[in-house]
């Protein structure tokens, strides 16, 4: 109800709403971060979300970012670097809780023995699939589409660079980014830091395309079993990597093979990044290829047919999901060129942050995307040739939580899912329009918005 009326005030007054307090419903107040370098803007980026025509065709660039100032690609990064130490000394560490690295096996698989999965202390998405946190002033991590028909697209690992292999490397970017702009579709993409920095015109690619750039960490290992500066060191590398290459400062990661507790959810919330998992997944990275495993191809062929069917036969109607893909090697992105534009005929495919209404994925404010709850769309496109030269212009907007379309348009959903999508799709909102210490939130509306906005949150 407060939350109902206040964003009722905002969007009838135009006024600022500032969250450099915490929020009302306790969750730790975040920032835009201060230790990332101030990098001049890259000149072949565009300066808000794409409106014109889409690149179908291009190359990219092959050029790196100055390696000589990263960690080594795809190496655990040093915990010893004045960068480093110095995001590590920014974190309040009264609100990461104590809990205790995990080891692995010798092969690869985390060591489970001793940890009380009943009581689970430390939601450990890896033991017990848990997504709501212990700790009260974290959000709940985003693992599904709230809306009923919804498909969460997401790939991992990327960008998919260049690997020396001509049958491989056809695949490599802009493939991918080629073939889902051919019908204007979106993603969410979780880079690996190392990949941006090797192949920073594939990230710039994504941005322009309107894709959504996330971070997943520098070196891809299980989080849980690394130290709070090794941590703080994989996600902060990704971060700068990104915002070197993009001038954008991501707010979402996906910790790699899910592997994420509340000590790691509470330093990356405190870095600015949510964390966002799935509820189906593929397996398309065990499919034979570069990087690869054996997973034969019509396995993964099988699990997309029976989510074709389950919606087609009406048994998948309580809510949207959100599907771990890959571009990781040609398997996967073949793949998903393969069985993409059948998902297109029975499914809304849709990045993770327009099912989620979260219009603001990013710290810089200009970029404002479109979501389910508000079509929110630009006047005039913003060539990449002058991006650097132009100004941006785009309004933000308090966007509506998605329970309040899903109630709407998902009767089927019974009241214990009803509640988990309300909390969920509450702390999506936060996380696009109140976390912020940094800024203050801009939003103006009319009378009518306030009636509409009003109703949705109180229905």
């Amino acid at each position: 109800m407060q939350l109902a009326i206040i964003g009722a005030m905002v969007l009838a007054t135009g006024s600022f709403v500032s969250a450099a307090t915490p929020t009302s419903s306790g969750i730790l107040a975040v920032a835009s971060p201060t230790w990332l370098p101030d990098f001049p803007k890259p000149s072949n980026v565009l300066s808000g979300y794409p409106t014109g025509p889409l690149d179908t065709t291009s190359t990219l660039s092959h050029d790196s970012l100055d390696l000589t100032v990263y960690p080594e690609p795809w190496t655990s990064p040093s915990t010893t670097h004045a960068e480093v130490q110095a995001v590590f000394n920014a974190i309040d560490w009264d609100h990461v809780p104590a809990a205790s690295t995990h080891k692995a096996k010798s092969n690869g698989d985390l060591d489970f023995a001793g940890y009380d999965e009943n009581t689970d202390p430390y939601c450990w998405w890896s033991d017990t699939n848990c997504v709501d946190p212990k700790v009260t002033y974290l959000p709940s991590d985003i693992s599904y589409c709230p809306n009923a028909g919804d498909w969460g697209l997401t790939y991992d690992d990327g960008p998919f660079n260049p690997t020396g292999n001509s049958a491989v490397d056809k695949y490599a970017e802009p493939n991918l980014y080629n073939f889902l702009a051919t019908t204007n579709q979106k993603s969410t993409l979780f880079y690996i830091g190392s990949n941006v920095a090797t192949f920073p015109a594939a990230a710039q690619r994504a941005l322009n395309d309107g894709h959504v750039l996330c971070v997943h960490t520098w070196s891809h290992p299980q989080m849980t079993s690394q130290s709070n500066i090794q941590v703080v060191a994989e996600l902060y590398w990704t971060l700068r990597a990104i915002k070197e290459a993009t001038g954008i400062t991501s707010r979402c990661w996906r910790p790699p093979y899910g592997d994420v507790d509340d000590r790691v959810r509470a330093i990356a919330w405190q870095m600015g990044l949510r964390t966002i998992l799935w509820d189906e997944d593929t397996n398309d990275w065990d499919m034979p290829g570069e990087g690869g495993g054996n997973l034969a191809p019509s396995k993964v062929d099988s699990y997309f047919q029976g989510w074709i069917d389950a919606r087609n036969s009406g048994k998948d109607n309580k809510r949207g999901h959100i599907v771990l893909e890959h571009e990781l090697n040609n398997s996967t992105v073949s793949m998903t060129e393969k069985w993409l534009p059948k998902l297109q005929q029975v499914f809304n495919v849709v990045s993770v942050h327009a099912c989620m209404n979260i219009s603001q994925p990013y710290w810089e404010e200009n970029w404002v995307y479109p979501t389910e709850a508000n079509n929110i769309t630009t006047s005039t496109p913003v060539s990449a040739s002058s991006a650097a030269s132009q100004s941006f212009s785009a309004t933000p907007v308090l966007s509506l939580a998605p329970s309040a379309v899903s109630s709407a348009s998902s009767s089927a959903a019974d009241s214990s899912d009803k509640q988990s999508d309300s909390a969920s799709s509450a702390e999506g909102l936060k996380s696009a329009s109140t976390d912020s210490g940094a800024s203050n939130l801009f939003v103006s509306g009319s009378i009518t918005l306030v009636a509409i906005a009003t109703a949705l949150w109180l229905s």
